[in-house]
């Protein structure tokens, strides 16, 4: 499968750190609670690793799955879990597709953090049927939509900024409807030296956009219950058993 992060695998670490300063601490509140008898953590889409290390720090006796299919980000995640003491012999890093990892048979939480969107609707409904197989009767899976819940045009916007040394990491974004109803999402990166552009990479790749109201749906007939989460601005969301 072709690596739509390839391109850009250098900065997405520097450049999601920003937007972490606000989904670490709600990520927090959202697990903490959970007991490390529960069932180990699988940690979908984990990137670089910012949310894996967040997963450790709130849940200090649990095993986690971190899955990341993008071998350019994979690299930011081992380098960060073996630089990392406390997760170092419980992090287990898996570079499949997230339904084609071998996952534990048992699972307490799953996080999902920024990357519900990869997964069309087929894929959603596999990831709920394994949910309903392998999730602990007390777990619990977390995530967040993002904008937009359709596929409408979103025009060119300048998400972060990171200043390093002498250079300035600078991430755009725009983004237009195609056809068979999915976002394609344009991306650049530009990097500047004492204000001189000096590097510019551009990457697109499809989204699968979702509303509140069809995710509630796919997990109702699931067998599941979605949950808003609190700060309500980051569109996060538990999903729990139905009688829990």
């Amino acid at each position: 499968m072709t690596d739509e992060y390839a391109e850009s695998a250098e900065f997405i670490d520097i450049l999601i750190g920003p937007h972490w300063n606000h989904l670490g601490p709600a990520l927090t509140d959202a697990i903490k609670d959970i007991g490390p008898g529960t069932g180990p953590v699988v940690d979908i889409g984990a990137g670089s690793g910012r949310g894996t290390a967040v997963i450790g720090d709130a849940l200090p006796d649990a095993e986690i799955f971190a899955v990341e299919p993008s071998a350019g980000i994979r690299s930011a995640l081992l380098a960060k879990v073996n630089a990392h003491d406390a997760l170092r012999s419980r992090v287990t890093v898996l570079p499949e597709e997230f339904l084609d990892s071998r996952l534990p048979d048992r699972i307490g939480v799953v996080v999902a953090m920024n990357v519900i969107g990869h997964f069309s609707p087929a894929e959603r409904a596999e990831i709920w049927s394994l949910l309903a197989r392998r999730l602990a009767p007390n777990g619990r899976a977390v995530l967040n939509l993002q904008p937009p819940s359709d596929p409408v045009s979103v025009p060119d916007t300048l998400t972060s900024t990171v200043h390093i040394g002498r250079r300035r990491y600078e991430g755009w974004a725009r983004a237009e409807p195609a056809e068979d109803g999915t976002l394609t999402w344009h991306m650049t990166y530009r990097t500047f030296q004492d204000d001189e552009l000096v590097d510019e990479r551009e990457v697109s790749y499809s989204w699968h956009p979702i509303s509140e109201p069809q995710l509630r749906a796919e997990l109702d007939q699931a067998g599941f219950r979605l949950l808003a989460l609190q700060p309500a601005d980051l569109g996060m969301y538990a999903i729990t058993w139905t009688d829990a």
